[in-house]
């Protein structure tokens, strides 16, 4: 201890700051140890990272390289987890959006299909009502003159041909017809000039282009 350390007898304080604050950690040169300010002689080592920048470990005790690594390679899948979470949210979204978006058309369709069928039928019965009212006249001519009656009724059924036919529909199953089963359905077979041909007919048939209605019901010949 110098005579500047001593002070009228004693320590001199200013000194030993002095002593203190030059005791504080110093960064090693190349092959030489590291100093605290007890004297304690360190190995921690400063670390560059890939940028070059210098990074002190000893800041985080029992930390290395690898180790910090594996940390900001977690806060990355942190981060994008938290990116496909928000972009499962918007696809939600979407989807409750496009399920309330499909059950309005669903509800809309429906309606509108109901509108149509009734309007359908609608167009039909306007079509048979003068149907109605030429059975009611040849009812009323029959039962006044009996002989009247019948040339009334087949009036009657010529006009509802008539009107089945601006509908799209075309009879079949006729005597004489050759039997075909996509249109006609057979009951009964009897002897014949050939085979396979309409000799009476139950109940007529009918179609609407390549669609059948209604299939007529026939007796067909077989021969031999």
């Amino acid at each position: 201890m110098t005579d500047n350390d001593m002070k009228n007898g004693k320590p001199n304080p200013d000194a030993e700051a002095e002593a203190s604050e030059n005791l504080k950690f110093t960064p090693a040169r190349d092959g030489e140890k590291t100093i605290n300010a007890d004297g304690d002689i360190l190995d921690a080592e400063l670390l560059s990272d890939e940028d070059g920048e210098e990074t002190d470990f000893a800041s985080f005790p029992g930390m290395d390289e690898g180790m910090m690594a594996q940390v900001q390679e977690m806060m990355g899948k942190l981060e994008r987890v938290e990116v496909l979470e928000k972009e499962n949210a918007d696809l939600r979204n979407k989807l409750g959006r496009l399920a309330a978006d499909f059950e309005s058309y669903r509800t809309r369709t429906g309606q509108d299909i109901e509108a149509a069928e009734g309007k359908g039928v609608s167009r039909a019965a306007e079509q048979l009502m003068p149907v109605y009212d030429d059975l009611d006249r040849a009812l009323t001519m029959g039962s006044e003159d009996p002989a009247k009656l019948i040339p009334g009724v087949k009036a009657v059924q010529t006009k509802v041909l008539t009107i089945f036919s601006r509908l799209g529909l075309e009879l079949t199953g006729q005597e004489g017809e050759h039997f075909d089963p996509q249109w006609h359905e057979a009951l009964q077979a009897v002897p014949g000039d050939e085979d396979d041909r309409i000799v009476q007919v139950f109940q007529a048939g009918f179609r609407m282009g390549d669609r059948l209605v209604r299939p007529a019901r026939v007796v067909v010949s077989r021969k031999g």
